[in-house]
């Protein structure tokens, strides 16, 4: 019965290296989004030439700014994304696999991968999604028109929550470092 017992353990133990499915997938998302944004990023430039170098008149020159602000932040939302999954796929392979030695000794390391549960792990990808989040509360706030004093302190409210966020993710790290 003790021989099945250790076989048994020996299988859940080994059901670990399932994750790596999870890393790797995570892994090919991120290169994914990052390809994605470089795309983009190329698009943009090229929209920033033809900006250049075209004769508009204001309201139309204005009209591109706002287009070009809205791409701007897409492409910091998806190299953001891309970061999200990066940390997510180092931190499973870290909590459920094993240490990656090519980052000892590496001064980024440390910031990237001080994972020792989960609770890390999440509170890394916390940080992240919180960014991600400010990103795209500026994306509404930049392309919204206003229609009255209403959506003026609706979008002030917004921004007052955010500021709120980051102030409260601020004083976490400080009590926790």
């Amino acid at each position: 019965m003790r021989r099945i017992e250790r076989g048994f353990e020996g299988l859940l133990w080994g059901s670990r290296f399932l994750v790596l499915v999870g890393v790797v997938a995570s892994l090919a998302a991120a290169v994914a989004m990052l390809f994605m944004a470089a795309v983009d990023t190329v698009r943009l430039v090229a929209h920033a030439l033809h900006y250049a170098g075209r004769d508009l008149g204001a309201e139309a020159l204005a009209a591109m700014r706002a287009t070009a602000i809205t791409h701007v932040v897409e492409i910091v939302d998806g190299f953001l994304l891309a970061a999200f999954l990066i940390i997510f796929a180092l931190g499973l392979y870290e909590l459920f696999v094993s240490k990656i030695e090519a980052a000892e000794g590496s001064a980024f390391a440390d910031s990237i991968l001080n994972v020792a549960s989960l609770d890390d792990l999440k509170g890394k990808l916390a940080q992240v999604i919180l960014i991600m989040l400010v990103v795209k509360v500026f994306e509404q706030v930049t392309g919204m028109r206003t229609g009255g004093s209403l959506d003026v302190l609706m979008v002030a409210g917004a921004v007052a929550l955010v500021g709120l966020a980051l102030f409260l993710v601020g004083a976490g790290k400080k009590k926790d470092g």
